[in-house]
């Protein structure tokens, strides 16, 4: 079965929270002795994703 596909979409300031987020968490992980494997696999993905730029209209 395949997986689920999701599309989050951030501007610059949220895009840098979430990663200053990521960073805390792996930092509190690293701190407790427990594997990080999960949080880095998410900073993976959410440093090489696409960015993309969207004019969006309101009515």
């Amino acid at each position: 079965m395949k997986e689920p596909t999701f599309h989050i979409y951030l501007d610059e300031a949220e895009y840098s929270r979430v990663i200053e987020s990521l960073i805390n968490l792996k930092n509190s992980l690293i701190r407790q002795g427990r594997y990080t494997d999960a949080v880095d696999d998410v900073l993976c993905k959410l440093v090489k994703a696409r960015k993309e730029k969207l004019k969006i209209h309101y009515i």
